[in-house]
């Protein structure tokens, strides 16, 4: 298990630092821990699993000062775990669900029954974001998603992608960007 915490934590670090999300920023996670384990995606969810990935968002979220948001999975329509102030702070209305293993998945399971005071939102503008076993996470993202390759594409028997977004560029021809 120590091996799943270890390669989440370099693959999480690795899309904070490529994207340049800064603190208070908003990373969204998806992850089947079905493919961690190496079986298909929402067959055989590990709460152990979960348990080592969570901890290394937090400490990944909480060195760097960023927010986390956890995506469930497809039978709470991919609404997402976040703290229930990031809410407030971001307008985001809070939706009546609470994940469990069968209904949200392990991953989002083992974050909302770590926050403080943990609310279920149908959608996110996030910064960055990390997809662990092909969870499909875009809808969560800003407008221009831009992908990134990690170094650290692997955690367990799960391929990880993962994305940053930039603001849009518009103007046309004259335009001057950074």
């Amino acid at each position: 298990m120590s091996n799943v915490y270890e390669q989440s934590l370099k693959a999480i670090n690795e899309i904070i630092e490529i994207s340049g999300i800064k603190k208070g920023g908003l990373l969204v996670i998806g992850c089947s821990t079905s493919e961690v384990a190496g079986e298909r995606i929402g067959t055989t969810g590990s709460p152990d699993i979960a348990e080592e990935i969570k901890n290394a968002a937090f400490d990944a979220a909480k060195e760097k000062g960023i927010e986390i948001a956890a995506q469930c999975c497809e039978h709470l329509n991919r609404a997402l775990v976040i703290e229930r102030e990031l809410a407030k702070k971001l307008n985001y209305e809070p939706v009546c669900a609470v994940p469990h293993p069968h209904a949200g998945g392990s991953f989002a399971t083992s974050v909302y029954h770590s926050m403080k005071g943990p609310v279920l939102v149908e959608k996110i503008e996030a910064d960055a974001g990390i997809d662990i076993g092909n969870t499909l996470i875009g809808m969560h993202l800003k407008r221009v998603a831009v992908p990134v390759r990690l170094k650290n594409n692997e955690i367990g028997n799960a391929y990880v992608n993962a994305a940053r977004t930039r603001p849009k560029y518009i103007g046309g021809e004259r335009a001057k960007y950074e």
